[in-house]
C-alpha cells in the first residue's frame, strides 16, 4: 500500500510535521520521520542501526541539509525546528509525498523544475539509500550536507570534543569513527570536507511527553554534484565500508494475492514491520520506535502477523525461540536492551503462547513441532499448578490461577510510576483464568494427539475451573464480569472480552451477550475500547501530559486498538452479529492514516476528538484488526 499527501497537504504545516512514516528492515533496524522533513522524535532519522539485531538500535544518519541550484535561483529543501523558528522552510515547496512499505519520497517544485527525494533501506545489513532525481527540463546542481550523530535512540546527542574521534576521507567514502563507524558512500559527488556543528535542533514530540527535546548533530562533509535531466544520484550511509550500490531487494515480501482488498493488505503490511526474521533471535516487535519484544505482544500479534498471510515456518522459529528461553514455566515478558538476562514478570505471556501454539498447529500440522510444544505445555503445567515467580499459582480450593507481588505488574495493565503500580490487579483476572482454562483445553487436545500422557488430567482440570470461573466472575447485579475476584473488583474494563474472545472460552452466552451490550454501550469507541468506564471516578478522558501523567492515564480510560480484535471476535461468537463486528473495525481505514502511515496506533484519548498516541506503530494494534477482520467476518 502507497500512502499519500497532496501538495496541499504537504504546505499545511501543522498536518505535514505530525504525520510520520517509518521504513524497517529484517534486523531491527529503521529509518523514520514526518512528511514535513523535520526530526519531531529523538526517534527520527535516516538510519536508526540495530547493532545487535534486534536491539542495540543505534541512530547515525540524523538527516540531510539540501539545496538545490537550477535555472540560476537557489532552493533551500530542508526543514528543521530550532527554539522559536522553523528553517529553513523546504516544506512549502513540496508537491506531494508518497511512503511504500520499501520507499518514502517527496517531490519538490523548483520554479518550472522538479525534484525527487527518495529513501530506501537495506534489508540484509544497516545501510540507508538516498536518491535525488531529476525530473525536471534541464540540469541540477545540488549541495548535500549528511548530518549525524552516534547514540542509541532513547538517548539524545549534545556537541562532545571527543566526537568524532577520527574522520577518515577516501576516494568515494568518507567514514566517522565515534563509539560505531558511520561510513558515508557518496561516488559520483565532489566532497568538501566540513568539520561543522549543528545546534538545538527540537523534538517538539519529546516535549510533548515532558522529555529532553533538544539535540546537536556533526556534519563531515559538502557533497556537490549535478545531475542530467532524467538521471539520479545516491548518497548511502551505513555501518560497513563494503556498501553495495543500491538498497537490495526485500526477502521477506508478504505473499499477499493482488486480488485482496484494502484493508487486509495495508494492515498485512503494517504488521510485517514488526517482523523480525533476519536476527539470530527471529521475533515480531511491540512497537515502532521504542518498544523491543515483549512476550505478551509478540504472542498476541502472532496470529494475525504470521498464520493470515501463511508465514508458519517463520511462526514456528519465533515460538521456539520463546520456548528456548522458558525459565520456572514462564517464557520471557521482554527482552532486555542490554544484559543477559531476559524479564520474566507476566502472568499472562505463557498463557498466550499456548494459544499461539494452538492456532499455529490448527494452521499447519507439524509432528516435531507438537511434540517439542507438548513438552513446554508439561513445564507450564507443572510450574503453574505448584507455584512459580511473582506468587503465580492455581489455588487449589478453585482451580483458578491467582496471581501478584506487591509492587510488580504482572497484567497486560502494566503501568508503574516509581513503586506505584496503576492497576496492581492482583488475586484472580477475568482474562488470565479466561486464559488459564483455555490453555488447560489446548494442553489436553494437543496431548491427545502427540502424548502418552493422559488428556484427562488436563480436562478435569479445565472443567474444575470452568465451574469455579462461571460462579465467581459473573456478576449479576452488574450485568458483566468482575474483573478481579479474591479480591472482586467489579470495574467496568475490557478484559471480559479478550476471555469471551478464546478459542475454548469458559464465558457461558447467556453471561456473555449482556456483558457485551454493557461493553458496548460504555467502553467502545470508534478507535477501540476505553480501559474503564467513564463513569468510574479513577477515568481519564485524555493520554496527555509529562511521562508520569501519561502513565496514570494508561488504562484509567485510555482507548487501546487491539482490542477491537477480541471485541469483534468475542461479538460473532456470542452474537453472530457479523455486520456490527465489521463496523467496528472499519474505522482502521482512517486509522492507518492519521499518526504513522501504514501503521495503527498504540492508544487514542477515550473522548472525542479521539487523538492517536503512544508507539505510531503499534504491533498488535494492526494484528489484532487483521485477524479478527479475516477469521470473524470474512474480510477481503
Amino acid at each position: 500500500m502507497n500512502y499519500t499527501l497532496s501538495e496541499l497537504e504537504c504546505r499545511n504545516y501543522d498536518l505535514a510535521r505530525s504525520r510520520e512514516w517509518i521504513l524497517t528492515n529484517n534486523l531491527g533496524g529503521y529509518a523514520m520521520g514526518t512528511v514535513a522533513g523535520i526530526c519531531a522524535r529523538r526517534y527520527h532519522g535516516l538510519l536508526i542501526a540495530a547493532i545487535d539485531p534486534p536491539t542495540e538500535r543505534t541512530l547515525l544518519w540524523k538527516s540531510v541539509e539540501l539545496e538545490v541550484r537550477t535555472e540560476g535561483r537557489n532552493y533551500a529543501l530542508s526543514t528543521n525546528e530550532y527554539p522559536g523558528v522553523v528553517h529553513p522552510t523546504g516544506y512549502q515547496l513540496l508537491a506531494g509525498f508518497e511512503v511504500s512499505p520499501q520507499e518514502v519520497a517527496w517531490t519538490f517544485r523548483l520554479g518550472k523544475q522538479i525534484l525527487r527525494k527518495s529513501l530506501r533501506l537495506s534489508q540484509i545489513g544497516n545501510q540507508s539509500f538516498l536518491t535525488l532525481t531529476n525530473l525536471g527540463t534541464v540540469p541540477m546542481e545540488v549541495f548535500l550536507r549528511p548530518i549525524l550523530v552516534d547514540r542509541s535512540h532513547h538517548e539524545d546527542f549534545h556537541r562532545n570534543p571527543e566526537f568524532p574521534r577520527d574522520v577518515r576521507y577516501g576516494a568515494d567514502q568518507t567514514v566517522l569513527v565515534g563509539s560505531h563507524e558511520s561510513v558515508i558512500h557518496h561516488e559520483g559527488f565532489v566532497r568538501e570536507p566540513l568539520d561543522q556543528w549543528y545546534f538545538r535542533f527540537e523534538h517538539y514530540r519529546e516535549r510533548e511527553r515532558g522529555l529532553e527535546d533538544r539535540e546537536d548533530a556533526f556534519c563531515a562533509c559538502l557533497l556537490r554534484a549535478v545531475i542530467p535531466v532524467g538521471e539520479s544520484i545516491t548518497c548511502a550511509v551505513g555501518t560497513s565500508e563494503t556498501i553495495s550500490a543500491g538498497p537490495m531487494a526485500d526477502s521477506t515480501d508478504i505473499p499477499v494475492r493482488k486480488s485482496l482488498a484494502n484493508i487486509r493488505l495495508a494492515l498485512t503490511e503494517a504488521v510485517a514491520k514488526n517482523v523480525i526474521t533476519g536476527a539470530p533471535r527471529p521475533t515480531i516487535l511491540a512497537g515502532y520506535p521504542w518498544f523491543t519484544d515483549w512476550g505478551r505482544d509478540t504472542m498476541i500479534s502472532l496470529p494475525g502477523a504470521l498464520l493470515v498471510p501463511g508465514r508458519y515456518a517463520e511462526a514456528r522459529s519465533i515460538l521456539r525461540a520463546f520456548a528456548n528461553q522458558m525459565r520456572d514455566g514462564l517464557i520471557p515478558n521482554r527482552f532486555v536492551e542490554s544484559g543477559e538476562e531476559p524479564e520474566y514478570h507476566t502472568v499472562d505471556g505463557t498463557l498466550w503462547f499456548v494459544n499461539a501454539v494452538y492456532k499455529t498447529l490448527l494452521k499447519e500440522w507439524d509432528a516435531d513441532f507438537a511434540t517439542e510444544m507438548m513438552g513446554y505445555f508439561h513445564q507450564i503445567y507443572r510450574h503453574h499448578q505448584k507455584g512459580t515467580r511473582f506468587g503465580i499459582h492455581v489455588n487449589a480450593a478453585d482451580g483458578l490461577l491467582t496471581q501478584g507481588v506487591e509492587g510488580v505488574q504482572l497484567t497486560w495493565m502494566d503501568a508503574k510510576i516509581g513503586d506505584w503500580v496503576v492497576t496492581p490487579r492482583y488475586g484472580k483476572p477475568v482474562e488470565i483464568n479466561g486464559l488459564w482454562i483455555n490453555a488447560l483445553r489446548i494442553m489436553g487436545w494437543l496431548s491427545a494427539q502427540v502424548d502418552g500422557f493422559a488428556p484427562e488430567v488436563f480436562d478435569k482440570a479445565a472443567d474444575y475451573a470452568t465451574e469455579s470461573f462461571t460462579r465467581k466472575f459473573w456478576h449479576a447485579r452488574s450485568g458483566y464480569y468482575l474483573d478481579t475476584v479474591d479480591p472482586d473488583d467489579a470495574s467496568l474494563r475490557p478484559n471480559q472480552v479478550l476471555a469471551m474472545a478464546l478459542p475454548f472460552s469458559p464465558c457461558q452466552p447467556e453471561h456473555a451477550r449482556p456483558a457485551l451490550e454493557r461493553v458496548s454501550q460504555e467502553l467502545l469507541t470508534p478507535r477501540g475500547l476505553r480501559t474503564l468506564a467513564p463513569s468510574d471516578p479513577r477515568y481519564q478522558g485524555r493520554f496527555e501530559g509529562d511521562m508520569a501523567q501519561r502513565d496514570a492515564a494508561y488504562h484509567q480510560g485510555t482507548v487501546w486498538p487491539w482490542l477491537l480484535g477480541s471485541y469483534a471476535t468475542a461479538l460473532v461468537k456470542f452474537t453472530g452479529d457479523t455486520a456490527a463486528a465489521r463496523n467496528s473495525l472499519r474505522p482502521v481505514k482512517e486509522m492507518l492514516k492519521e499518526y504513522g502511515l501504514g501503521g495503527v496506533a498504540e492508544v487514542y484519548d477515550a473522548e472525542m476528538p479521539q487523538r492517536p498516541g503512544g508507539c505510531p506503530w503499534q504491533g498488535w494494534s494492526a494484528a489484532e484488526i487483521l485477524r479478527a477482520w479475516v477469521e470473524d467476518i470474512g474480510g477481503e
